[in-house]
């Protein structure tokens, strides 16, 4: 029996090829709860406090096994040709609370996870080969913001959150590996997307100045700093940071380390 959880953009879950999200918005956030803990028991009150935001109705806990009793009944229909298993096999009652009973690496963000610190380990031991393929790895797993289309309470929001703060630090230093191998006029597109998409993250923008300059496209380089400042003074009233000032006088002064594959601008 194939299953597949995804997280990381739209919410997904099929059982043997069928999907078993449901059209309501409250049921789809239930699933996505348990489906960011499978494996574990989530408690009556933690999906209370997701679902109705800390304010439940009187109705609250027959509501959520109203939801529960459909979520079932979606798996159900998923299971009808898939031999002696049954929905209660797989989303089960416990005590306090219901638990998703399927192996944790069915869900994309469990592999994203596992993936993200086995390539953050590999940059901490100097691999940038490694570190590049792994993060890469980790970052194909993504399709959108995580739960794009799921209504999210206060703890769905945290995870969605995390995960989103993961995702740009992988991006990151992904990107930096590629760097320290060489591989800047790869780079060089998808940089600018990022600048563009975020354009105070002055890690995008110090390593699309990095790149430029690589490439031999240095006044274009000094363009990526100026409009940053001014995005920056605009918008914040701040000056870049001094690393990034760094970096700029550094192109300026025709420093020839910037076009060092190991150059690192100080934090």
């Amino acid at each position: 029996m194939r299953i597949e959880i995804k997280v990381l953009g739209p919410l997904e879950v099929s059982v043997g090829g069928v999907s078993v999200v449901p059209s309501a918005s409250k049921p789809s956030q239930m699933l996505a709860m348990l489906a960011l803990n499978a494996g574990q028991v989530v408690t009556m009150d933690a999906l209370t406090e997701e679902v109705w935001d800390y304010r439940p109705p009187r109705s609250g806990v027959p509501t959520l096994h109203t939801y529960i009793l459909k979520l079932r009944r979606k798996l159900q229909h998923a299971l009808a040709n898939q031999g002696e298993v049954d929905s209660k096999d797989i989303l089960i009652t416990r005590r306090c609370g219901y638990l998703l009973n399927v192996d944790p690496d069915c869900v994309d963000a469990v592999r994203y996870d596992r993936l993200s610190a086995t390539g953050r380990q590999a940059v901490n031991e100097g691999d940038h080969e490694t570190a590049s393929r792994m993060l890469g790895s980790a970052l194909n797993l993504w399709h959108g913001p995580a739960l794009t289309d799921v209504q999210t309470g206060p703890q769905l929001a945290i995870e969605a959150m995390r995960l989103e703060e993961n995702r740009l630090g992988d991006l990151h230093l992904r990107i930096e590996a590629d760097l320290r191998l060489g591989r800047h006029h790869q780079l060089l597109g998808e940089l600018a997307m990022l600048c563009a998409r975020h354009p105070m993250m002055e890690n995008f923008c110090v390593q699309h100045m990095i790149a430029l300059c690589r490439a031999g496209r240095h006044s274009q380089a000094l363009e990526v700093f100026l409009r940053l400042r001014a995005t920056m003074v605009e918008q914040l009233g701040v000056e870049p940071s001094a690393r990034v000032r760094h970096l700029h006088h550094a192109i300026l002064s025709g420093q020839s380390v910037v076009d060092d594959p190991n150059f690192v601008v100080n934090s």
